[in-house]
């Protein structure tokens, strides 16, 4: 593979040639201080087949700082509406991001880059359009840890620093974020132009996304139907790998769903500590609406509302026949999960009940939902093993125990063997997730300038499946102070 430099690398914008009532055409608006590089993601940058020594020029940092542009970047605003809290807003749009253009690879794969925090826009409305440091960092590391997991979600290139000051609840350091997709078309996206009215729009709209990335499809006299029923299945998906791991996104607006089924714009996100199905990760949602075990109603919920936007293209019948499979989608991706999660082999009727059974034995001990998972692996099949380290986790030893006792009769029942099931539950269970802790203690040495702690929990959170010296002091519940961190919208 021939690695591009920055002068070499290949910019277009195919979503700036649709029509101008798309977008608003903006460049980003440099910092008043030079920009500074922060870090840089290895992963991310084969993915643009971009030398990774680029990153230490002084142009590096301008280009994706926000100070200069590259031949082929048409920078814009994309348009968008959305439901927020369940209440339909007429117009939000990027308020603080640009999309610079977009980069083909050699495999063919495009790739855009959107400038988080690149300054206003029209869609600002009353923001200033900056982002701070802290909520780019948690953006930054929480994309890669969500990808290593598993998880579809956008991606992060690289974090560039500012001198800046921007005020939220106090006055931060700015940064801004690349981060990376196929595309960042959102439901609300749709949304717009079918409350407008603007029907021809809505199916220029529909044609591009599937013409992009639905290929297959495209030439179907069905497309739309069937265009509808595929964003039905990989949302499923998505909300049910989101529910495995123990993560929560805190702010599921219709504009913050990905049409391709990505995991979008992460705000108050955060993997449970202590399980709890009611854990509400953004100390702003009053009412719970985006609470973990909400999180599949309101895919449903959102889904929709886009079918409700594909009306003018799609049949009610077929829109209502997408959405009726979204359950069973859901719940069978999630039970093939977190069967895979207790190391079961086969579906049996009584998966169900031994999977809530260990998931109430957790919420009645507030017992660390990663670290049981892990620890599950070394479980003793073996007629009267005890268990005692994962018995430890457990107010109630005596309910573990009846547990425990069904646990081992199914694996033995299932001819499963401990050591084949403990490597194989190694890999599906993760030993490290970004605990909001661990973030904050970055965002606490970054904002001194130390970027050190970025850059050890991108390494660490690329393989979480491996245990390894260096993960010392980064798998154990948080401490005191980072058990009831303060999330919110702003970060």
């Amino acid at each position: 593979m021939r690695k591009q430099t920055l002068e070499t690398l290949r910019f277009d914008n195919t979503y700036a040639r649709l029509p101008e009532s798309f977008y608003a055409k903006q460049n980003p608006t440099p910092f008043t201080s030079p920009p500074y590089f922060i870090h840089a993601n290895r992963s991310a940058i084969e993915l643009i087949d971009l030398d990774h020594g680029e990153c230490s020029r002084p142009e590096f940092a301008a280009l994706f700082g926000g100070s200069m542009l590259a031949p082929g970047m048409d920078p814009l605003a994309m348009l968008y509406s959305g439901h927020q809290f369940g209440v339909y807003v007429p117009q939000l749009g990027d308020g603080r991001a640009i999309l610079l253009g977009e980069v083909r690879n050699e495999r063919g794969q495009k790739w855009d880059l959107h400038l988080k925090g690149a300054g206003m826009t029209p869609f600002s409305r009353d923001g200033d359009g900056r982002a701070v440091l802290r909520s780019t960092i948690r953006e930054y590391l929480c994309c890669e840890a969500m990808d290593a997991l598993g998880i579809p979600t956008t991606r992060a290139l690289c974090l560039v620093g500012s001198d800046d000051k921007i005020y939220r609840e106090q006055t931060e350091p700015g940064a801004m974020l690349v981060r990376m997709a196929p595309s960042h078309v959102r439901f609300g996206t749709f949304e717009v132009f079918y409350y407008r009215k603007q029907y021809e729009n809505l199916k220029v709209l529909a044609d591009f996304v599937i013409g992009q990335h639905f290929a297959a499809i495209h030439v179907a006299a069905d497309k739309y139907a069937r265009f509808f029923h595929e964003v039905v299945e990989r949302t499923a998906k998505l909300i049910a790998r989101w529910q495995a791991v123990g993560w929560a996104h805190g702010v599921l607006n219709t504009d913050n769903m990905s049409i391709l089924g990505l995991t979008l714009d992460y705000g108050p996100y955060g993997f449970m500590d202590a399980y709890d199905a009611g854990f509400i990760c953004n100390h702003s949602d009053h009412n719970g609406r985006y609470a973990f075990n909400q999180q599949p109603f309101i895919g449903l919920w959102n889904l929709s509302c886009l079918a409700q936007a594909l009306l003018p293209l799609v049949a009610k019948e077929e829109l209502k026949s997408a959405l009726d499979h979204y359950t069973p989608l859901y719940e069978g991706e999630y039970a093939a999960l977190m069967r895979a999660k207790l190391g079961l082999t086969q579906q049996r009727p009584e998966d169900e009940v031994l999977i809530q059974g260990l998931l109430q034995l957790m919420q009645d001990s507030h017992a660390d939902y990663t670290i049981v998972f892990r620890e599950l692996a070394a479980f003793s099949s073996a007629p009267g093993a005890v268990n005692g380290r994962l018995r430890e986790h457990f107010i109630n030893g005596e309910m573990f125990d009846h547990w425990a006792a069904q646990y081992a009769e199914r694996l033995r029942s299932e001819e499963s063997r401990d050591e084949e099931r403990l490597t194989r539950m190694n890999r599906t269970n993760p030993a490290i997730v970004l605990r909001n802790y661990l973030a904050q203690q970055a965002i606490d040495k970054a904002h001194r300038k130390d970027f050190t702690e970025i850059d050890r929990l991108y390494r660490l959170l690329q393989d979480p499946f491996t245990d390894r010296p260096e993960m010392s002091g980064y798998t154990a519940s948080p401490p005191n102070w980072g058990k009831h961190l303060s999330v919110s919208c702003s970060s």
